[in-house]
């Protein structure tokens, strides 16, 4: 069971982090506790497991990035792991991912590319293939053509 102030340190998590120098200084400041009161906690949920991942969320479009595709890959599976560590390397992947094929969609690694356009996009699928010996009949890409939806897992109020 979490605390009040550990439910408000999580609640301070769920949102925009700060741009700023000291952003847990300002989340801190926000709850009215001191930094380091508000480091020790997030240390300790962490090491006890209740927070497993703190990471960032990239808003592309407003980035410059004005295409965007989730490539699908069709790859071995005795080479699944090690293909997707080559993918994952490339600096323009910001996911990648393994998931089950299905009857009609033989594919089961995803990787998101981001470019200035769709071209660009073909063109990194291009070099991530050669890198991972993948041939170019085995993947394609699906380009995001509206957001629908970016938001976080909302916790506590």
């Amino acid at each position: 069971m979490l605390t009040d102030i550990e439910k408000k340190v999580v609640a301070s998590l769920q949102g925009n982090i700060p741009v700023c120098q000291r952003p847990f200084l300002a989340l801190a400041e926000t709850i009215g506790i001191p930094e380091e009161k508000y480091l020790d906690i997030v240390a300790r949920l962490n090491e006890q497991g209740i927070i497993r991942r703190f990471g960032a969320t990239l808003k592309h479009q407003k980035s410059g990035f004005k295409a965007n595709a989730m490539v699908a890959w069709k790859v071995d599976e005795t080479r699944a792991r090690a293909v997707g560590e080559i993918m994952a390397s490339f600096q323009e992947v910001t996911h990648c991912y393994r998931r089950d094929p299905a009857p009609t969609w033989p594919y089961n690694l995803y990787t998101m590319v981001h470019a200035a356009d769709e071209a660009t996009c073909h063109a990194i699928a291009g070099r991530i293939a050669t890198a991972a010996g993948v041939d170019e009949d085995d993947y394609t890409l699906l380009f995001s053509r509206k957001e629908l939806k970016k938001t976080s897992m909302q916790y506590f109020k």
